[in-house]
């Protein structure tokens, strides 16, 4: 019913939990990253900001025919709507999580690239943005810890879009933090690692590819991106 169009990143893990959890019947699209295949006229049709991940329902709820939706926050959402599922029917419940998602996705995710980029991938180190984006990760650590003091998961009980959005993203071991200052964070990330949808999505995704996605060769497919590069 569904392609995923995926790659092993934070983002693209998002959505195989979801398809997991919802026992989704879903086909997985590599799109190498490393190798440029996120510019491809066909992938752009479905993603015209040439990244991943993105999805195509064949069959949604208008019956008009195929629907594409790309941005790993909104492929969430339109999931969670159409099943029902890992999002509330209530309008307080429901504003928990589209709340939480959004920091996520405006927050946790960009704050934590950037300090992978800086950390790992600059060519050069430059002490100051390492340091302001690793800081700024360690302060959304903290809302996050505070959040989880008194709640199972980040919308409360029930395991949510949030979670499955926040969770990729939470890799202490590659954003200078250390997990132990956060006991709420170490709790939750255990809980959701052993989860049996989790352990699916990700075996799938090492099925995929088990290689670097930042290789010394992607580095300018990455990361020299502007308006006049990139799609063929």
């Amino acid at each position: 019913m569904y392609d995923v169009y995926f790659w092993t990143t934070p983002n693209g893990y998002k959505i195989l939990l979801f398809a997991e959890e919802a026992g989704l019947s879903y086909t997985i699209k590599p799109i190498n990253i490393s190798k440029g295949e996120q510019f491809e006229p066909a992938f752009l049709r479905i993603s015209p900001n040439n990244r991943i991940p993105a999805i195509v329902d064949h069959h949604p709820k208008s019956g008009k025919g195929p629907i594409s939706i790309f941005e790993s926050g909104a492929i969430l959402l339109y999931l969670a709507e159409k099943t029902g599922l890992f999002i509330p029917s209530d309008l307080e419940g429901r504003v928990e999580v589209l709340q939480w998602l959004f920091w996520q996705v405006g927050g946790l995710g960009p704050m934590a690239g950037q300090t992978h980029h800086f950390v790992h991938y600059a060519p050069e180190t430059i002490a100051y943005a390492a340091d302001r984006y690793v800081n700024e990760t360690n302060r959304l650590y903290g809302v996050l810890e505070r959040r989880l003091a008194d709640r199972q998961f980040m919308a409360g009980a029930e395991y949510t879009i949030a979670d499955m959005a926040t969770y990729p993203w939470v890799l202490p071991e590659r954003q200078n933090q250390t997990i132990d200052d956060f006991p709420n964070i170490k709790r939750w990330k255990s809980e959701i690692a052993a989860r049996p949808a989790t352990v699916r999505a990700y075996a799938k995704g090492k099925a995929v590819n088990t290689a670097p996605v930042v290789t010394k060769e992607a580095r300018g497919i990455l990361f020299g991106q502007t308006a006049s590069t990139g799609p063929r």
